[in-house]
């Protein structure tokens, strides 16, 4: 790993080049550059742009914020209620390791809460079923892959793995937990330089501006949002 990340150091400034100018297709940069889409690689490139650690400046809000998010989701009426709710029940009947499953419905649950659309974001799908039948059609988002054998789609000790979506390409599995999957995704963006999905863009300038602070100028939506989130204590 340690040659692998001096040679993607050494051709960082002709990577980025090609990608800002040319925007080739995802397909293309995995086969020129495969190492891109490796974990560590995700991290160190998106310092490389950025000078700023993804995983530490995603978890430390993430870990403030997730009980307001909670709370939040709790009172939200609208639309998208009745899902909310069903995502605080789940979370209502976890009896082991309630932290990690708070910092994942947090995050599960803003797509909710800033009334976009989850469906293009977090999809499910057996083991036994062919994984194209899920990522056609998905320019972003998060594929769970979980056991045949499982009563509820939910059930997370029969979760198998999570794997990243662009393009309607798989271009990283085996992520640990959503989180860093959510996380990985969005160092991705920044090294692909890509655009934020039309029906997500909400939910990913809440990444990018109240969690990692990358920008201070909000929409109105993500500013009153981040206006409800800061006055949650």
């Amino acid at each position: 790993m340690a040659f692998v990340d001096s040679k993607m150091e050494l051709i960082f400034s002709l990577r980025r080049q090609e990608i800002v100018e040319e925007e080739p297709l995802v397909a293309d940069i995995l086969k020129q550059w495969p190492a891109l889409f490796l974990e560590d690689q995700i991290c160190a490139e998106f310092y490389r742009i950025t000078q700023i650690n993804l995983k530490s400046a995603f978890f430390s809000p993430l870990d403030e914020y997730a009980p307001r998010l909670i709370k939040l989701y709790r009172v939200r009426g609208g639309a998208h209620e009745n899902d909310l709710k069903t995502l605080l029940d789940q979370l209502h009947h976890q009896t082991s390791d309630v932290l990690a499953h708070r910092k994942a419905t947090a995050p599960k649950g803003l797509p909710l809460f800033m009334r976009e659309k989850p469906e293009h974001f977090v999809k499910t799908c057996l083991d036994t079923e062919p994984e194209e039948n899920h990522t056609k059609g998905m320019k972003m988002g998060i594929l769970t892959i979980i056991k045949d054998d499982v009563a509820t789609i939910h059930s997370n000790p029969n979760l198998r793995f999570l794997s990243l979506v662009l393009e309607d390409h798989i271009v990283l599995d085996n992520v640990q937990d959503l989180p860093t999957a959510m996380a990985l995704l969005f160092g991705l963006i920044y090294a692909l330089n890509m655009n934020y999905p039309k029906e997500l863009k909400y939910t990913f300038e809440v990444i990018q501006k109240v969690f990692i602070g990358l920008d201070p100028q909000c929409s109105a939506r993500v500013q009153s949002f981040k206006n409800k989130l800061l006055m949650s204590k």
